[in-house]
């Protein structure tokens, strides 16, 4: 796509949650996260490349030691509707008796996630929990829920905040939905 028409996008596009409702949702969840989570040393696992917006902002207000390494896994590509899985990388530090923490940009249908999961746990994890910046509110059951919440987004089509749309607008601060 063009610079043009993805101006274009942003510009027809419906904000939903300004940067300072986000930055209060990360924060609410942050406290959450170190509640649960502070005294058991985890393994934090962000989703490349959608987490990558939402891992950046969190990590900092995690005041507590944790391992960090990253999964790749990508389904949608650059395509509007889901497709096949494509595992990129697997995680590459021992998961055999940790705690482990899925991070992603958004909880959509959730098969993503518990196919992480449904991996992590075959891997030997302790326990796997996932925390999602956005969580799709959808009318059916997803085959996982997220343990941590930034916010809950309608069921339309979301981007910023990690979230792409055909690719781009990954880097707002907010998040938008195509009208």
């Amino acid at each position: 796509m063009t610079r043009e028409e993805n101006l274009d996008i942003l510009n027809n596009a419906e904000l939903l949650f300004d940067e300072d409702t986000c930055r209060r949702a990360l924060q609410r969840m942050a406290d959450d996260i170190t509640a649960q989570l502070s005294a058991s040393f985890p393994l934090v696992l962000p989703v490349m490349g959608g987490a990558v917006v939402f891992t950046g902002q969190l990590l900092p207000l995690l005041r507590f030691p944790l391992d960090f390494d990253y999964v790749h896994v990508s389904r949608y590509g650059d395509q509007l509707t889901g497709g096949g899985f494509n595992w990129l990388r697997a995680p590459q530090h021992g998961v055999a008796g940790r705690h482990v923490l899925l991070l992603d940009d958004i909880l959509d249908e959730g098969h993503t996630m518990a196919a992480l999961h449904e991996k992590v746990m075959g891997l030997g994890a302790a326990s796997c929990r996932c925390a999602v910046f956005a969580n799709k509110l959808l009318d059916h059951d997803k085959p996982i829920t997220a343990d941590f919440v930034g916010l809950d987004v309608p069921n339309r089509y979301v981007f910023g905040y990690g979230m792409d749309v055909k690719g781009a607008w990954r880097n707002l601060p907010a998040i938008y939905a195509l009208k």
